[in-house]
C-alpha cells in the first residue's frame, strides 16, 4: 500500500490473492488492507489537505503530474503484461481504451488545464447605497476524495480520475478493485520513487473487505466520493454518504441500443455488433441492444450470428484474441444465469449461452462464456433491461424511427449508444432524441480526456473527463468586497 508516502504492508500483515481470471490459478498477492489501515490513510489525506500546499500550489501540483506521467510511460510494457494478466484483457485492446489511450492525454490533459483554467474571475457591480460592489467568484477543491475503481478498465479509470482530482488541488484516497489490484499498487510504487507528490496527497489501499472500503463513504473526513462500477453499489455510496452530505460522482451501468435503420448495408453492422465481445462484454459503454429496421432484420440476424460464430476466444496474451475471460467466477456465473433466465423466459439462444471449454489445457481454469446472441423478445425482457456484463448481445427489431428512439430510451439507464445510417442528417437526428450521455453516429468516437463521459438516469451523475470532469473535483466561494470610491 501506499499510506502517508510510505510503501507499506497492512498492519495485521493479512494479504488477499491476486487470481489470473484466464487460467483461475493465483498470479500472487497484495496487501489486505483492514480498517486501522484505511484510517490511517483518510487521516494521512485530511492533514495534508489541510495542512499543506498541495490545494493552493499550481506549480507543484503541475509538475508532480509531468513526472507521474513520465514514471508510468517508463514503465508501459511491464504494465501491459500486468493488465493483461490480472484483468484478462485481450493484448489487443493494450492499444485502445486499456492502456494507451489514457497514458496519452489522462494526466496531461487536466495538467495542461491547471495554467488556462479561470481559477478566479470578478463581477463588478451588484452594490448598496452608491458604493462600488466587487465580486470574485473562486474555484477551490473540494478536499479529500474518495475514489473507488472497477476491475474492467482499472488504468483508464484510475487515471481519469487521479489527473483531474489532483491537478484541482485535491488529496486522494484510492481503493482499487480487488481482482486488478497491481496496477493500482505500481501506481502508488511510482508516486512514492519517482515524484515529489508530498505525502498523504495520494494514498492507496487495497482490500477485498467492503466494509473497510465503505468507510470512504461514512467517514466525515472524507469530502467526496468518485466511482465507478455498478449502479446497485453506487446507490448505496449515496445512501451511505448522505449523512456527512459528501458529494459524489459516479460513473454506473449501461443497456445502450445501437440503431441500425433500413438503409444501411447489413455488413456494416459487424464491426459494431461484435463490438459488444470486445473484453468479453466487460465495458459499460458497449450497445449491448441492437436495435434493427424490420426490413433489415433478418439479413442483419443472419449475419451478426455468423460473425460471431468466428470471434477469437482465448488466451489474452494471444495476439489475436478478441473474447477473454470474464474476471471471476462469479460473474461467469452472473452472465450465464441471465442466459438460462432468458431461455425459460422464451427468448431464442442463437448461438453461445453457455461457457467455452474448447481451450488448450493451461487455461481449463478460467472464466471463459461463449460469445451469445439472443432474439426472440422484446424490450420488456430481462435480459434487454439489465446490464450483464459479458459477451452478450440482444437483438430487437423496430417499425420506424419514432419507435427506435422509444425502445432505446426505454431503459433505467442512459450511459452510451450509436446510430448507423445511410443518411447522417437523420442519424443525428436520431441521437439528439436518445436520451444518454454519449452517442457515436455512423462510428464516430466520444471518447477522448477533453470529452465528458457519464450517464442519464441510473448510469450516474456527473463526468469524467473534459473540463466538465474537472469542475466537478472544486468547489465555488464567492466573495463581496465593498470597494471605496476614488478621492
Amino acid at each position: 500500500m501506499l499510506v502517508d508516502g510510505d510503501l507499506l504492508a497492512a498492519q495485521s500483515h493479512a494479504e488477499f490473492d491476486n487470481v489470473s481470471p484466464a487460467t483461475g490459478l493465483v498470479l500472487g498477492t497484495t496487501a489486505a488492507a483492514g480498517a486501522a489501515d484505511m484510517d490511517r490513510a483518510i487521516g494521512a489525506a485530511r492533514r495534508a489537505f489541510d495542512s499543506g500546499d498541495w490545494s493552493t500550489n499550481r506549480a507543484l501540483r503541475k509538475r508532480c503530474l509531468e513526472q507521474l506521467q513520465a514514471a508510468i510511460t517508463s514503465e508501459r510494457e511491464p504494465l501491459r503484461e500486468e493488465l493483461i494478466a490480472e484483468v484478462g484483457c485481450p493484448d489487443m485492446t493494450i492499444a485502445t481504451a486499456q492502456l494507451d489511450w489514457p497514458l496519452a492525454d489522462a494526466l496531461r490533459y487536466p495538467a495542461g488545464l491547471i495554467d488556462d483554467f479561470e481559477w478566479e474571475r470578478t463581477l463588478d457591480g451588484g452594490g448598496l447605497f452608491g458604493n462600488r460592489n466587487v465580486r470574485t467568484v473562486v474555484k477551490e477543491p473540494v478536499g479529500v476524495v474518495g475514489a473507488i475503481t472497477p476491475s474492467n478498465f482499472p488504468i483508464e479509470v484510475i487515471l481519469n480520475k487521479l489527473g483531474p482530482a489532483l491537478a484541482t488541488g485535491n488529496t486522494v484516497v484510492l481503493k482499487p478493485d480487488p481482482h486488478t489490484p497491481w496496477n493500482a499498487t505500481r501506481i502508488g510504487r511510482l508516486v512514492a520513487e519517482h515524484t515529489d507528490i508530498p505525502p498523504g496527497v495520494l494514498n492507496v489501499v487495497p482490500t477485498p473487505d467492503n466494509a473497510v472500503a465503505q468507510a470512504l463513504a461514512t467517514d466525515p473526513r472524507v469530502d467526496m466520493i468518485s466511482f465507478t462500477g455498478s449502479t446497485a453499489v453506487g446507490k448505496e455510496l449515496i445512501r451511505l454518504g448522505a449523512d456527512t452530505m459528501k458529494r459524489t460522482f459516479l460513473e454506473l451501468g449501461g443497456k445502450s441500443a445501437l440503431i441500425v435503420t433500413e438503409d444501411v448495408d447489413p455488413a456494416k453492422i459487424l464491426r459494431a455488433a461484435v463490438g459488444v465481445c470486445v473484453h468479453a462484454g466487460q465495458a459499460c459503454a458497449l450497445t449491448t441492444r441492437l436495435l434493427v429496421h424490420r426490413a433489415l432484420f433478418d439479413e442483419a440476424v443472419h449475419q451478426v450470428v455468423a460473425a460471431f460464430g468466428m470471434v477469437p476466444v482465448g488466451d489474452p496474451a494471444a495476439p489475436n484474441t478478441l473474447v477473454g475471460p470474464v474476471i471471476s467466477a462469479r460473474q461467469k456465473q452472473r452472465v450465464l444465469d441471465a442466459c438460462d433466465g432468458a431461455s425459460r423466459d422464451g427468448a431464442e439462444i442463437l448461438i453461445g449461452g453457455g461457457s467455452f471449454d474448447d481451450l488448450p489445457a493451461e487455461l481449463a481454469g478460467g472464466f471463459y462464456v461463449q460469445p451469445t446472441v439472443i432474439v426472440g423478445i422484446d424490450n420488456t425482457a430481462a435480459i434487454a433491461r439489465e446490464e450483464i456484463f459479458g459477451p452478450v448481445l440482444v437483438i430487437l427489431p423496430f417499425a420506424d424511427d419514432e419507435d427506435a428512439v422509444r425502445i432505446a430510451n426505454d431503459s433505467a439507464f442512459g450511459l452510451a449508444g450509436a446510430v448507423l445510417s445511410g443518411s447522417t442528417e437523420r442519424a443525428m437526428a436520431i441521437a439528439r432524441r436518445i436520451r444518454t450521455g454519449s452517442l457515436g453516429v455512423n462510428g464516430g468516437m466520444f471518447y477522448g480526456a477533453d470529452a465528458p463521459f457519464g450517464g442519464y438516469k441510473s448510469s450516474g451523475i456527473g463526468r469524467q473527463c473534459g473540463i466538465e470532469g474537472f469542475t466537478q473535483y472544486l468547489e465555488t466561494k464567492t466573495i463581496g468586497c465593498r470597494m471605496p470610491r476614488p478621492a
